[in-house]
């Protein structure tokens, strides 16, 4: 376990996926996006664009586009591939030979540009990828293909799965569950574990800065408890893999949330994780996001960036390079 500093990422794109469906608004700007990590990174040596591809069998030519995108314009770092059309209620089964030689044919194409892979991104969120009956199976046969096709094709990309916290929106049993399906083959496939979880965001009310502290550490602890029923050793780290606080306005609570309030909070989790690095083994910190998908819209779902759609800078934006110079690798 490096314990010196965090590595750092952050979802680059402008797109969101929401409750209620995608969030999006004006185009994104590949020239404004790569000058825009060169002046985060400054003279860390690590930080990691986070891309997303969501693997269906009729999906599996615009995603293979994406990727290609993602390439030509650098951005293909740590990359998650999401399993299945959770708009979809009446989507049939996976068919996993095809999910799984998805995942061969991104590692064959791509896999020489991946620091990371991982399989599944919210596989325990009762309304996305934990609406699927299959996902299960689909994450413990995708992480162990994964992590065989990395290693014949003597690649250093390092496989994991995602995961929320738990909550009434969370999947009830999906930890035990886990553990019933993994063998030590499984076990021994997963690099690492990622961690989406938003604290200050969807509460009713706002949170004082030390309920923030507290909310981060009972989320990650809650996590190494749950990974130990599935058999996941604490050698195995945990990636903070989306996280963020967004400006405009709480659709359901009517709460205005300010820039100024957006720098606070982000740079008090960070720090809070940071602290917390060594006690829970955790490795990297990936910032959801870096630009609002559309900041004329009020709604907290399209302002989840540290830059407006214009790509101009919001005080956050500052806040997020003076922490990776500091805290970062």
């Amino acid at each position: 376990m490096d314990t010196s500093g965090l590595t750092f990422g952050i979802y680059p794109l402008s797109a969101a996926g929401t409750p209620f469906g995608l969030a999006t608004g004006p185009a994104d700007d590949y020239k404004n996006i790569q000058a825009a990590l060169r002046e985060l990174q400054g003279s860390s040596t690590k930080l990691f664009p986070r891309t997303y591809l969501i693997y269906t069998k009729e999906w599996e030519t615009k995603m293979l586009a994406n990727a290609d995108r993602y390439l030509e314009s650098n951005l293909l770092g740590d990359l998650t591939i999401g399993c299945g059309d959770w708009t979809q209620n009446q989507e049939p089964d996976i068919e996993l030979e095809h999910w799984i030689d998805f995942i061969k044919k991104i590692l064959n194409k791509y896999g020489s540009h991946l620091a990371s892979l991982q399989i599944t991104n919210e596989p325990n969120l009762s309304f996305m990828e934990g609406s699927k009956p299959y996902i299960i199976q689909a994450l413990v046969e995708g992480v162990i293909a994964a992590k065989k096709e990395a290693q014949l094709l003597h690649l250093p990309v390092k496989i994991g799965f995602g995961s929320v916290p738990e909550s009434p929106a969370s999947v009830p049993h999906f930890w035990d569950n886990l553990a019933k399906a993994v063998d030590s083959t499984f076990i021994e496939s997963v690099d690492f574990v990622g961690h989406n979880f938003y604290v200050d965001v969807f509460e009713n009310k706002p949170l004082e800065i030390t309920e923030v502290t507290s909310s981060v550490e009972r989320t990650l602890r809650g996590l190494r408890e749950n990974l130990s029923i599935v058999g996941i050793p604490t050698s195995v780290p945990i990636r903070v893999t989306e996280n963020g606080w967004p400006t405009g306005k709480n659709p359901v609570a009517n709460i205005e949330r300010s820039y100024e309030r957006q720098s606070i909070v982000m740079e008090t989790i960070i720090r809070t994780i940071y602290r917390l690095r060594m006690d829970f083994n955790i490795t990297h910190y990936e910032l959801f996001g870096l630009r609002d998908a559309d900041s004329s819209k009020e709604d907290l779902f399209h302002q989840y960036g540290i830059m407006r759609d214009d790509y101009s800078p919001k005080p956050a934006y500052h806040t997020f390079k003076v922490l990776i110079e500091e805290l970062g690798l």
